[in-house]
């Protein structure tokens, strides 16, 4: 049982050390950009379908 962990460890950094490709600084930081874009997008498209849905609800249900 044991050896079977050690087998599996031992699999397990030989697919990270050596099989692995890992970005560049410059593709991360453009991943990490239009994720950011992205997420900026999305968040102002929600505060106006809020805003909308606060102005149509406000009229349905006067103060």
């Amino acid at each position: 049982m044991f050896k079977k962990i050690v087998n599996y460890c031992k699999a397990c950094y030989n697919e990270l050390a050596h099989n692995t490709t890992w970005p560049t600084r410059a593709e991360l930081t453009h991943s990490a950009m239009v994720v950011l874009s992205a997420s900026l997008v999305i968040a102002i498209v929600v505060f106006i379908m809020d805003s909308l849905f606060k102005f149509v609800m406000s009229g349905v249900y006067p103060s």
